[in-house]
């Protein structure tokens, strides 16, 4: 009887990088090129919780961004996790990516959660500057697989 088959995690990094539209329709393209990125090398970093972080940082960069250059969206898979990016023209830093001060989001208010989920969710996020503007970014660990009964 064989023992339960091991999942292929890369053993050097991969990566993806995409320009995407300036709109709301890169929001849902987004999401589904990480699902397929992970799926496709059977990563084991939490897919939902990566297409749900890629989904905030695109939109922001969409709402919080002037102009129609596109976005751009880079992921890496790596032995440990996977880090994702998203470049957009505007150098300006993500308000409280790092550092929340201002308390908790008001309840009322239908914006101002996605900065706190990728905080909160992620192992780290960050923002760099880059030629064009800025990149942010997270990282998700490898999650270990559970064994299913059989």
């Amino acid at each position: 009887m064989n023992g339960p088959a091991l999942q292929e995690r890369p053993s050097a990094p991969a990566s993806w990088r995409i320009a995407l539209p300036h709109s709301a329709a890169a929001v849902p393209v987004a999401r589904a090129l990480v699902r397929t990125a992970l799926a496709e090398l059977e990563h084991a970093a939490d897919s939902d919780t990566a297409e749900l972080l890629t989904a905030e940082l695109v939109a922001n960069a969409v709402e919080h961004t002037a102009g129609r250059s596109p976005i751009e969206l880079v992921v890496e898979l790596l032995p440990t996790g996977c880090q994702v990016e998203v470049h957009d023209p505007d150098p300006a830093p993500p308000g409280d990516l790092t550092r929340p001060h201002g308390g908790p989001p008001d309840p009322w208010q239908e914006h101002g959660r996605g900065l706190l989920l990728i905080r909160a969710l992620s192992s780290s996020c960050g923002h760099r500057p880059t030629e064009t503007g800025k990149a942010v970014w997270f990282r998700l660990p490898v999650v270990p697989h559970q064994r299913r009964p059989s």
